[in-house]
């Protein structure tokens, strides 16, 4: 059985070229590549397509090993050669995996989790090389683990205050949540962080305000929460912010001066460079935030609707260098499922955002329950 946790990707390589993370020892004459010495090796499979790992696994044992122990992903990224892939689910009970280097698809493993979890609203969180969706299952809250590495899924385990609604964002192998709603529908303050590496859950300090319905994402290294409501009819328009190193809360006055209600999605934001996007799903544009005057400032229309169902069923992601929009158009041929993405750094020209179409999803629901942007 697999181990739930995700491997440490920091295996090192001793001063005769062998990979040596306690298990795998490829030496000189029993190199992975014939003429090579392990370390020049290595540096040229993390530069394949990781969508070619598969494959590779199958070649012979050493690179079964190789592949399922993880270390090519720590590579990959010690060489600046990280690919996104986008994972989404508009199907209930179908991921789907959408590589946009070969721009194929391909169909996720069967999530093995009880009906009531398939039905249930979910939630979604790429970190590290693990895919979290959180949601309910027939008794309890619930947090189901897709390895990348691994091909599968796994349960992971749960928070310590198990929540729904909240704000999350990841940077690296760790992520943090913050806020939402408990099982009896309590509002909270309390933050917690995941690391992927170890599959353990820490406590944090609490936020100023307790938040539901709410969005976080990093920036300049920090975690940051904004919307959300308080209560059913109290709405947030100050934000947070929580710095790693000091372990404490600030909190941002009129961070994000749009009301939410019960109805509305939470605030659709992207992080791209440090800096911070948002959609403002009432008027279908896209705005920059202004980190000096804390201000928004316009920057150009969405390429598909976001008002049409208060902003649900549209995901608003950073895609490395890139916003990416993924949503439903319905057309003669049917209902699909459309990825456009924009550099907003270089892509405005009067007012316009220079939207390109990186993929299509044909003959699926235009609603786009779950969405997450994975960069390994």
């Amino acid at each position: 059985m697999e181990n739930e946790q995700e491997v440490n990707p920091t295996m090192n390589l001793n001063s005769r070229g062998r990979v040596n993370d306690g298990r795998l020892r490829f030496g000189s004459s029993d190199s992975l590549l014939p003429g090579l010495i392990d370390d020049v090796a290595l540096n040229c499979l993390a530069l394949a397509s990781r969508s070619d790992y598969a494959s590779l696994a199958c070649i012979n044992t050493k690179f079964n090993k190789l592949i399922r122990s993880g270390f090519l992903y720590g590579l990959r990224k010690q060489l600046g050669n990280v690919e996104h892939w986008v994972y989404m689910v508009c199907e209930l009970k179908e991921w789907q995996a959408f590589d946009l280097v070969s721009r194929k698809w391909m169909t996720l493993p069967r999530m093995p989790c009880d009906e009531c979890f398939n039905h249930a609203d979910k939630e979604s969180l790429a970190v590290g090389s693990q895919l979290l969706v959180f949601g309910r299952e027939l008794m309890d809250f619930a947090i189901w683990k897709y390895s990348v590495i691994h091909h599968s899924w796994a349960k992971c385990q749960g928070m310590n205050r198990p929540r729904c609604l909240f704000g999350s964002g990841s940077l690296g192998s760790i992520a943090i949540f913050a806020g939402g709603s408990d099982k009896n529908g309590n509002v909270l303050k309390s933050a917690e962080l995941y690391d992927s590496i170890s599959g353990r859950w820490e406590m944090l300090p609490n936020m100023h305000t307790p938040r539901r319905l709410c969005s976080g994402f990093f920036m300049d290294g920090k975690f940051h929460v904004i919307g959300g409501m308080s209560s059913p009819t109290v709405s947030l328009t100050c934000g947070e912010e929580y710095d790693l190193e000091t372990k404490k809360w600030k909190r941002i006055e009129n961070m994000y001066p749009y009301v939410n209600q019960a109805a509305q999605a939470p605030p659709l934001v992207a992080v791209v460079d440090n800096q911070l996007f948002m959609v403002e799903h009432l008027t279908n544009m896209v705005k920059k935030y202004d980190k000096k005057k804390n201000t928004w400032d316009l920057l150009g229309r969405l390429p598909v609707r976001a008002d049409v169902a208060n902003g649900w069923g549209l995901a608003f992601k950073a895609c490395g260098k890139e916003l990416l929009v993924v949503g439903g158009q319905s057309g003669p041929e049917g209902e699909r499922i459309v990825l456009n993405a924009c550099c907003p750094m270089s892509g405005v020209s009067n007012g316009t955002l220079d939207w390109k179409v990186l993929g299509v999803k044909e003959h699926v629901s235009v609603f786009v329950y779950n969405c997450a942007v994975m960069g390994c």
